[in-house]
């Protein structure tokens, strides 16, 4: 086969060329894929196919599948009381150079339409049984067993990787040691999640990670919308009230705060706001 992204090159595959990913795709799996209904992401693409179901194809360098693999979508058809999509199968290839895996993950369709973009700009304006819904599975995922670890943002998350993200943007003047350790979604967005009807799916990066990743990163996408972050905050409290769940909300504000990020992101100035309320409490501990 040949590919229309270089191997071992950085992709993007909004912009690069698909058609042969898909059409590979198609062949091993016995499908076709509806043209209308394609999904382009940065390092993924996905579409519906002739058998009622959705076909999500990832692209990653050999350098992000740590000793664990990669298939996260996979493990997680175990997890019990999640809502998201039933797994039906995959595909997996390695392009020519062996620098590149390719992954094609088959499912059930979502039951509504993705929220909206990773950050939002709008309050969704979700319905008290989306919540209810939402902290359950939530809750339901905290409190199961699994010896994968969390790889948000595609990398491994650990306590050097915590101290580091947390100390590099808001000094070393407080313990940054995680307490509690629990399975966590690890890329909670509104891109993830769907509504009216609450499921969350791209189970890729799920895995081990302190108390409150979650929460934290979904604040973090709420930024922009103040009374949906509050709402958050709201909904999660027991999280974003331990110390773990202080640290979190401390990761996801370096990210946001970082030299590096964008200097006009809405949430900056919220991010920072919070930042120096938990720093100072941190400190007093």
């Amino acid at each position: 086969m040949t590919l229309s992204v270089p191997a071992g090159a950085a992709a993007d595959l909004r912009v690069q060329p698909v058609d042969d990913i898909l059409e590979h795709v198609e062949r091993s799996l016995q499908v076709r894929f509806d043209p209308d209904t394609v999904v382009r992401k940065r390092r993924s693409v996905g579409a519906c196919t002739d058998r009622g179901t959705w076909v999500r194809i990832e692209r990653r360098s050999l350098d992000k599948i740590g000793e664990q693999g990669w298939n996260g979508t996979e493990c997680a058809a175990r997890l019990r009381d999640i809502a998201q999509p039933v797994w039906r199968g995959c595909m997996v290839w390695i392009e020519p150079g062996g620098l590149v895996l390719w992954r094609a993950d088959e499912t059930t369709l979502l039951p509504s339409p993705p929220i909206g973009t990773a950050i939002l700009s709008d309050d969704p304006s979700l319905k008290p049984q989306w919540w209810r819904a939402f902290n359950a599975t939530l809750d339901a995922l905290s409190g199961q067993q699994t010896t994968r670890v969390a790889t948000p943002d595609t990398e491994r998350i650990t306590q050097q990787l915590v101290s580091a993200s947390v100390q590099g943007v808001f000094g070393d003047g407080f313990d940054t040691t995680v307490e509690r350790w629990v399975p966590a979604h690890a890329d909670l967005n509104w891109a993830n999640m769907t509504a009216p009807e609450f499921c969350l799916f791209d189970w890729e990066d799920w895995g081990k990670a302190p108390r409150g990743l979650d929460s934290a990163s979904l604040w973090a996408s709420s930024l922009a919308v103040p009374r949906l972050a509050e709402r958050v905050r709201a909904e999660r409290r027991a999280d974003f009230e331990s110390r773990d769940g202080k640290l979190m909300t401390l990761f996801a504000c370096s990210k946001i705060l970082d030299p590096y990020a964008h200097p006009q992101d809405p949430r900056h100035q919220p991010a920072r706001r919070m930042a120096g309320r938990l720093v100072a409490e941190l400190q007093a501990d």
